[in-house]
């Protein structure tokens, strides 16, 4: 339970990435000992930045940072970092401390059990899948007994049984966590709070209360602030009329004019400024490839990994152009391996139609190149497209002029993301390959992106373990791993 001791503040933090980029303007905001808050903002709007400025990595530019004296904290960031994908499970636990610990092997044995993972000590990390990773991720977090736990998006590739035992965990810890997670019912299930950035004026406002509870009334403060806006706008301008009417009189008219432009003068300063938070993508639709040939996929066989093992099962898979196939089963089965093997073409077992164009969406961005700018990633796939069109395509992801001078590697996970379907538009596949693409993504670009999925004319294979994601997206076809 949360208790009024107060262990982390933010007193007047600002912060930017170079004079052009400023992420916080002034943040204020305080965490309770022993309180579950979820750190709320659109893709980009500095969350993880305050994830670095609370564990040190780097350092405001005015205001202070207040942390509890002798406080420790850990943090379960959303990726392995690349630097570390050779290394094996139990190098990567020892990296989570600052000197050698003896008894690190039983440590991992219980804390792995925590997290329900079998993972081999000597086994790489490039191995793992997805939702292996992830669980790592947390794994190395917790072994560290921290007093405060920061989680950067701990439920991206996750499968369901992964997320029900990390949210039975967190409904027991008794410590202080901080969630970033675009997955509003894993949140709701245990936030007491919300610190909500506004990628617009850079600040943060505290909120108490469920999650869901706070979104509404988020959504609910917007449009009131919307109303008040559009009734003070219609009496501006009404009064406008009237003291433009008046001024042309002259005489004492004149003095009537002036007092009545003081008094719009008062009504513009009573206008709110109505934050854009709710910002959406744009609709949007991936063309399909037009000389495109059935059937698009012909899978006879999976490999199918069980006890860190891989063994080849018979199926009988055809996809045809309109026709989408889910493929599901638990974290760790060859869902991921599958994927990346029909890309690149060197699955057993499948034909993919002559010349068929393949649009890959990778759940940790590797199709893209991270020391590229966004602006060639997408012109290299554009075609003869106007310098106008693919700057206007580009917006309709909300990938703003400044972010397309931005080199991929800089930009948030949730950004790449966005970055990612703007070239798959441009890329017109005959077939769409996609690896849990709401990762990192704002719940709020959701339904879009699932519409424009759902109207996709070529052939779809998805794996997600969102539901309600799913239940989106016509699905013609099923193939649960799991059950091979």
């Amino acid at each position: 339970m949360a208790t009024n001791e107060v262990i982390l503040r933010f007193n007047g933090v600002s912060f930017e990435y170079g004079p052009q980029k400023p992420i916080l303007m002034e943040a204020e905001f305080s965490v309770r000992r022993g309180s579950k808050i979820t750190l709320m903002g659109q893709n980009g709007s500095g969350k993880s930045t305050i994830f670095k400025l609370i564990t040190g990595e780097i350092e405001p530019e005015s205001g202070a940072i207040n942390i509890g004296n002798g406080l420790t904290i850990a943090l379960s960031k959303q990726v392995i970092p690349r630097a570390q994908m050779d290394s094996t499970v139990k190098e990567f636990f020892e990296s989570a401390f600052s000197k050698k610990v003896y008894d690190i092997e039983p440590r991992i044995a219980k804390i792995l059990e925590v997290v329900n993972l079998d993972a081999p000590l000597d086994r790489p990390l490039k191995t793992f899948s997805g939702g292996q990773q992830a669980r790592l991720l947390l794994a190395q977090a917790l072994i560290q007994g921290s007093d405060i736990l920061l989680l950067d998006e701990p439920t991206n590739n996750l499968d369901k049984d992964g997320i029900a035992h990390l949210t039975k965990f967190l409904k027991e810890y008794k410590e202080t966590v901080i969630v970033i997670s675009h997955d509003a019912e894993f949140l709701n299930s245990f936030t007491q709070g919300v610190i909500y950035l506004d990628i617009f004026t850079k600040k943060t406002e505290q909120y108490a209360g469920d999650y869901l509870f706070l979104v509404e009334e988020i959504k609910n403060r917007l449009e009131r602030e919307r109303m008040k806006n559009a009734r003070l706008e219609k009496e501006i301008a009404h009064r406008k009329e009237q003291a433009n009417f008046f001024s042309q009189k002259g005489g004492h008219m004149r003095d009537v004019a002036r007092k009545m432009n003081e008094n719009i003068e008062k009504l513009e300063g009573e206008m709110v400024e109505t934050r854009q938070e709710d910002k959406t993508i744009r609709n949007f639709a991936i063309p399909c490839q037009e000389d495109l040939e059935n059937p698009v996929l012909t899978l006879k066989s999976v490999s199918v990994i069980k006890n860190h093992k891989a063994t080849a099962k018979k199926v009988d898979i055809v996809l045809k152009k309109k026709e989408h196939l889910l493929l599901s089963g638990p974290n760790g089965i060859g869902k991921t391996t599958l994927l990346e093997a029909l890309a690149s073409g060197h699955a057993k077992g499948e034909h993919v139609s002559k010349d068929a164009r393949i649009g890959y969406y990778r759940q940790d961005f590797s199709t893209l190149n991270f020391e590229e700018t966004v602006y060639n990633t997408l012109k290299e796939v554009a075609g003869k497209m106007s310098e106008e069109d693919l700057r206007s395509h580009a917006a309709g992801f909300l990938l703003t002029s400044e972010i397309l001078k931005t080199k991929i590697g800089s930009l948030s996970e949730g950004q790449k993301g966005l970055v990612a379907f703007a070239r798959l538009v441009l890329e017109r596949p005959g077939l769409l390959i996609l690896d849990e693409p709401t990762n990192h993504i704002n719940f709020r670009h959701i339904p879009i992106i699932a519409g424009a999925l759902n109207r996709f004319e070529g052939a779809m294979v998805l794996v997600s373990h969102i539901p309600d994601f799913v239940a989106k997206i016509k699905i013609d076809k099923t193939l649960d791993m799991g059950l091979l």
